[in-house]
């Protein structure tokens, strides 16, 4: 014991430090985040974020490269599908966003027992969620992509990938929720472990239940959904199996499996402002596809291999931000205020520092970039376009993300959401509409749009956080 203390106070170099707190973030730690220094603590929350959300940005890469060898329209039909599980996210994400926050300041007070409770009720909301969505993509597949303007060839062979993802989504919400459980606990890095598994699996099984390898017939389209199903459902049985073991913040016992009506409601209460920014955001998207699909298929496929693209790009912001919310929720629930605005500050520089980085690839690379993933000329032009127009905004985009993250993070989801349902409904969608079809600037016109209200939102958002009145929630 006293080896390891004698190593623990012995000056390191910068670049040991480094390394050592690199495999510290990578394998866990037990490190109490209100007391250890911001910058370390930011270190640890956001490298296994960071990688976690690279692995399921890798996956959502991946899968959209490997569609797209099946054509236009079946890179369509997932985008088209997306719409609808956009909805899906937006329940679990809000959800997740409310968990994190309560499981963050439950360990911040050190009630550790209390988390636990919270964590099983959490589970038991994402299941109910999940049961209208599984009927709808079940018995209406076919329905559902007709809404959207799909093709026939989406409505005649695609429709079971949509039958396929939305029957099974409980996994994906479990995914979403119990990783949310870990995260707001501290415990990023089984978080982390657990999407690269998930995702691992499915990468390996897209080709092979695509286009058939040996015994195994191809599926299509549909064996795309189906490598999801599996490599999903075997990330929540290993969560499961994890917070039941116990991890290093949080761990469920027997004894706390039943319904709590008093958690719920607390639940549900701060949830319904993270569902609502998240439900504001993506019915917006669906709009958006909605106007492209007028347009045409590959107006459709470009935005859909864009945002795929975007998605991989924005993962490690995304840590950063995430980062950001627990260090809010605990140091709040340890009563430094100061601390957690701190953490916010620091986080968003280091944020901005790499969304620049990002949009210099964008403006420079945009071409190459798609046509990494289709050669339809036509795709790659309007796809190759939306990512040149974004990638000017991506400066403001950076410090838009951790600072809605740090209101989330508080327990104050309703400010975000009063935020999204301004900017995004009664701006984006109008001004895109606009721009798109009376003016006739096509697809341009949608990108235009988006860059405008998206540019506005993060600059109104950064101000509102700077007012600190998202120190005084109560969660």
């Amino acid at each position: 014991m006293s080896d390891l203390n004698d190593y623990n106070n012995t000056p390191r170099k910068p670049s040991a430090s480094l390394w050592f707190e690199l495999k510290q973030a990578i394998k866990g730690t037990e490190s109490d985040y209100t007391k250890i220094g911001i910058r370390k603590a930011i270190f640890l929350l956001s490298v296994p974020m960071i990688l976690e959300l690279v692995m399921e940005s890798t996956f959502a890469v991946v899968d959209i490269y490997f569609v797209g060898k099946l054509g236009a329209s079946a890179v369509a039909t997932v985008g088209l599908t997306e719409t609808y599980l956009f909805l899906l996210y937006s329940v679990a994400m809000g959800l997740a966003v409310a968990v994190t926050a309560i499981i963050a300041r439950r360990v911040g007070e050190k009630k550790r027992r209390e988390a636990g409770y919270t964590a099983v009720q959490a589970i038991f909301i994402g299941l109910l969620i999940s049961l209208p969505f599984a009927i709808a993509g079940i018995f209406y597949a076919q329905e559902l992509l007709a809404l959207m303007g799909a093709d026939e060839w989406s409505i005649e062979y695609g429709y079971r990938y949509t039958q396929w993802m939305l029957g099974s989504n409980a996994v994906i919400v479990l995914l979403f929720v119990i990783n949310a459980i870990y995260r707001g606990a501290g415990d990023a890095a089984i978080a982390m472990k657990v999407l690269w598994i998930a995702n691992g699996i499915n990468i390996l099984l897209d080709p092979i239940l695509i286009f058939g390898f040996g015994p195994i017939p191809a599926f299509g389209i549909e064996g795309a959904a189906i490598a999801t199903t599996i490599g999903r459902g075997t990330g929540v049985a290993i969560q499961l199996w994890i917070l039941f073991r116990g991890g290093k913040h949080i761990r469920i016992s027997r004894s706390q499996i039943a319904w709590s009506s008093a958690i719920i409601r607390n639940i549900i209460k701060r949830s319904l402002g993270g569902v609502g920014q998240m439900l504001v955001a993506m019915t917006s998207w669906i709009f958006l596809m909605r106007i492209l699909a007028d347009i045409g298929s590959e107006a459709v496929a470009g935005a859909t291999i864009a945002l795929r693209i975007m998605l991989f790009t924005l993962m490690p912001a995304w840590g950063f931000s995430n980062a950001a919310a627990t260090l809010v929720g605990q140091n709040l629930g340890a009563n430094q205020p100061d601390r957690a605005e701190s953490s916010v500050w620091k986080t968003g520089i280091y944020n901005m520092y790499f969304m620049v980085s990002v949009s210099v690839i964008y403006f420079l690379f945009y071409e190459q970039l798609m046509s990494f993933f289709t050669a339809d000329p036509d795709v790659i032009y309007i796809g190759g376009e939306w990512i040149r127009i974004l990638s000017y905004s991506y400066f403001v985009y950076g410090w838009w993300m951790v600072s809605v993250q740090s209101f989330n993070g508080a327990g104050d989801t309703m400010t975000p959401t009063k935020i999204n349902l301004v900017f995004f409904w009664l701006i984006q969608i109008p001004l895109c509409w606009y721009l798109a079809i009376p003016l006739d600037w096509q697809h341009s016109g949608v990108f235009w749009g988006v860059f405008v209200s998206e540019t506005s939102v993060g600059l109104f958002t950064l101000w509102l956080f700077t007012r600190g009145k998202w120190k005084s929630v109560n969660v």
